[in-house]
């Protein structure tokens, strides 16, 4: 069914758009990886956090970012009236594997300007050694 346009614009279009603007959740921390010669390079954006605010872990082969954002915004008139006062405080945390003989030291990180890159090197890895077991056989 065809509806005019007046139909289409309602008080309450703006009311359920996402209130916190560039902090709405699929922002932070949305990440790109790239395959890079011998290594790959993940760009995390995660605005509106702090280097202090964010915490990169290995473990098990697995690297996990965790990530904490408290934004606050104040509009004010003229006269110092708050016209607008918001707040916002979440968390997040990815996960990646990155091979069980990466350690600490051969991942680089840097973090400016609400980006964090880290340089995650490729290593093959290292094939099982098959050792034979024998069960003993009494009698």
């Amino acid at each position: 069914m065809l509806m005019p346009s007046i139909f289409r614009n309602d008080v309450f279009d703006n009311f359920f758009e996402d209130p916190f603007g560039s902090y709405g959740a699929t922002d932070l921390m949305s990440t790109d990886i790239q395959d890079k010669d011998g290594a790959y390079e993940i760009t995390m954006n995660i605005p509106g956090a702090n280097k202090e605010d964010v915490q990169a872990e290995l473990k098990d082969g697995y690297l996990t970012i965790h990530a904490s954002v408290n934004a606050k915004r104040d509009d004010k008139d003229e006269k110092g009236h708050y016209i607008r006062r918001e707040r916002y405080s979440g968390t997040g945390s990815r996960s990646f594997f990155v091979g069980d003989d990466v350690t600490e030291e051969d991942i680089k990180a840097k973090f400016e300007d609400g980006t964090l890159k880290m340089i995650i090197p490729k290593k093959e890895a290292k094939p099982a050694v098959e050792t034979k077991r024998f069960i003993s056989i009494e009698g």
